[in-house]
């Protein structure tokens, strides 16, 4: 016994996975714009409020060792386009 309606379902996701996530375009930029660290470990990013992310990027050789190198509240468009960066991300790696 099947069911039309999820026969159109999976058209439907198939069209949300093809745009990547809002993370993954600005964790993009942040580092196109800074650089690839040599011992990066993670860019985190969390949404602080509508249009407002915090980005910080995590260095570090091993698990001990880990810290914060950057950090940035970001203002971004619906198209995650960063508008604004506090502070200002400049080219460091």
């Amino acid at each position: 016994m099947t069911n039309e309606l999820q026969c159109e379902q999976p058209k439907v996701e198939m069209k949300r996975a093809e745009h990547k996530p809002l993370d993954f375009v600005i964790r993009d930029q942040v580092i196109q714009a800074l650089g690839k660290p040599i011992d990066l470990r993670n860019v985190q990013v969390r949404k602080v409020w509508k249009d407002h992310y915090r980005v910080n990027v995590l260095v570090g050789l091993n698990a001990a060792s880990v810290r914060i190198a950057n950090s940035y509240l970001l203002k971004v468009d619906s198209d995650g386009s960063v508008i604004a960066a506090t502070p200002q991300i400049t080219k460091q790696y």
